[in-house]
């Protein structure tokens, strides 16, 4: 009878998409072969709490609303829809498996520790209500479970480790895009809908962003569809893929240097799995192609480098009670982490790269790397966890192990231990802009200083400045600290911050003596270059 069929609800998270996703083949393969047994509802749940929780910033929810519209319009074409369900899931649920007669719940495993408290409530409430649920991994191209089971229960705390370790499993095999559903599929209206016809559809963008004056210019459409078609677009070009190599790109060009797919890749429209194929389809084809770490696989190896590591410790996004980061005693500096989020440190190179981050939601990763040293060890001295917080608001690509991962790494807190090799904030961003157009087109200010100080404008003359409208001090502000003075002393402050930590921990982590062996061989070649061919060796270095 009609009244006995009962509902497959796959629940969207991340994984915004139809193609390549188990979680969601499974509910509609599971309705496929006993259509007169089953409904299918994919939901997103839209948790009201979550604003205040991860406040995050206007872009971002700009291209999560665009990205729910496209996953809706994909699922019409299957012959569904997206359900998205109000509320928190704890609450919803018990709700749901009850109004819709819930026989399967399917979902995409989430590393991250807020997810899974959460998923654990879940499945605890889909057991009390005789709910069967099935989670799939499909966020990264590895299960990190099972790299870490690999690796004798411990995460390969090293990128090479790890890839040694991935090397020796089998990759998963890509999905196709789901069959479409027979009509008698469709659920008839519950009691909800019968009063409210629209009160399961997509969010509108004034709905989700509260703060609407911050919306800056929609570089990057959020959804499923412009993923494959940017996927396609950067790949087209096989020997610009082959050739890759991240250090070769620039972080302040006025258009990417990159794919810039790592905003589809954060949220689930384009799966990880597939650009894999897709690079290593396009490689076996070249001959001659870079490999990781630079290369573009090498990159995608990163971040599944960085879910691995996180997976294996949830205080992975903070310091303390973090198995893999330092103990260093950072400074409060309000005024100085104020200045820095808003692009106003008075280095023109910083300030562009965080006026940019503000406006458009994505910066390149060198540039990432030049401002989140500028922050911590390199000029400023406070915690990688400020700029981890700034980076969860304002990038459209944010991700909990990636962004945690990248400022241990970027603050010699972790993975990295080569404390002494600072960016410039000058000479860095030289070295690809020269003429500084970079600057000229996110810091307007001081769009007609030549291009001999427009990246230090402090030693234009008070009379030059005025002749190029912008006086330090009153249009743009005065350099907040001395990066020549202060990043030796922060060298000094972390030499100090490494040997107490070497004194104090009580479990040496497996790569101590590589990273041993990382200073020294650094410091080695540092006295081996030479003062005539240091600039050239260093160049990005102060």
């Amino acid at each position: 009878m009609e009244s006995q069929r009962r509902t497959l609800v796959h629940w969207f998270r991340k994984g915004l998409r139809v193609h390549d996703n188990p979680a969601l083949e499974r509910v509609f393969s599971t309705a496929r072969a006993s259509p007169e047994k089953f409904y299918v509802r994919p939901i997103f749940i839209l948790d009201p709490g979550i604003l205040d929780w991860m406040q995050i910033g206007a872009n971002r929810w700009r291209f999560l609303q665009q990205t729910l519209a496209d996953l809706d319009k994909q699922l019409r074409q299957l012959k569904s829809r997206l359900y998205v369900v109000r509320g928190k899931p704890i609450e919803v649920f018990p709700q749901l498996f009850k109004r819709w007669q819930v026989e399967l719940l399917t979902f995409e495993s989430d590393i991250e520790t807020y997810a899974q408290q959460r998923d654990a409530s879940v499945q605890k409430l889909a057991r009390t209500a005789d709910v069967k649920v099935d989670i799939h991994c499909s966020h990264t191209i590895y299960n990190p479970e099972v790299v870490i089971a690999k690796n004798l229960g411990k995460a390969p705390i090293t990128y090479q480790k790890f890839l040694s370790i991935v090397d020796q499993l089998k990759i998963p095999a890509v999905l196709e895009r789901p069959k479409v559903l027979t009509m008698n599929m469709k659920p008839p209206a519950d009691e909800l809908e019968l009063e409210d016809a629209n009160v399961y559809d997509c969010p509108t963008l004034e709905e989700l962003v509260k703060r609407p004056e911050e919306l800056g210019v929609n570089k990057f459409a959020g959804g499923e569809t412009e993923a494959l078609r940017r996927m396609a677009d950067s790949l087209g070009d096989e020997l610009w893929v082959a050739n890759f190599e991240k250090p070769k790109t620039a972080p302040n060009s006025l258009e990417p240097s990159t794919t810039v797919l790592s905003p589809y890749l954060k949220f689930g429209c384009l799966s990880s799995r597939v650009l894999h194929k897709r690079l290593r389809e396009i490689l076996a084809r070249q001959p001659k192609h870079s490999k990781p770490p630079v290369s573009l696989i090498g990159q995608l190896m990163w971040r599944e480098f960085y879910y691995t590591v996180a997976a294996a410790d949830p205080n992975f996004d903070r310091m303390l009670g973090n198995a893999y980061s330092l103990q260093i005693p950072w400074q409060e500096k309000p005024e100085h982490l104020e200045a820095w989020t808003h692009g106003r440190t008075g280095y023109p190179f910083i300030d562009a790269i965080m006026r940019q981050l503000r406006q458009e939601g994505w910066i390149h990763h060198l540039a990432r790397h030049a401002v989140a040293c500028f922050l911590t060890r390199g000029d400023l001295w406070i915690s990688w966890e400020e700029g981890q917080r700034v980076f969860e608001q304002l990038l459209l690509d944010q991700d909990w192990a990636l962004n945690a991962g990248n400022w241990m790494w970027l603050s010699a807190s972790a993975f990295f231990h080569q404390y002494f090799r600072v960016y410039s904030p000058v000479a860095f961003g030289k070295k690809t802009d020269p003429s500084g157009d970079y600057i000229r087109k996110y810091v307007p200010e001081l769009a007609k200083y030549p291009s001999g100080c427009i990246y230090e404008p402090w030693k234009a003359t008070l009379s030059a400045q005025r002749e190029y409208g912008c006086v330090l001090g009153e249009d743009y502000p005065h350099r907040i600290v001395n990066h020549d003075v202060v990043h030796k002393e922060n060298i000094k402050r972390m030499s100090a911050a490494y040997k107490v930590n070497r004194q104090v921990r009580t479990g040496k982590m497996e790569d101590e003596e590589d990273e041993q062996e990382q200073i020294s061989t650094g410091k080695r070649k540092a006295r081996a270059v030479g003062t005539s061919a240091k600039s050239k060796r260093i160049k990005n270095v102060a």
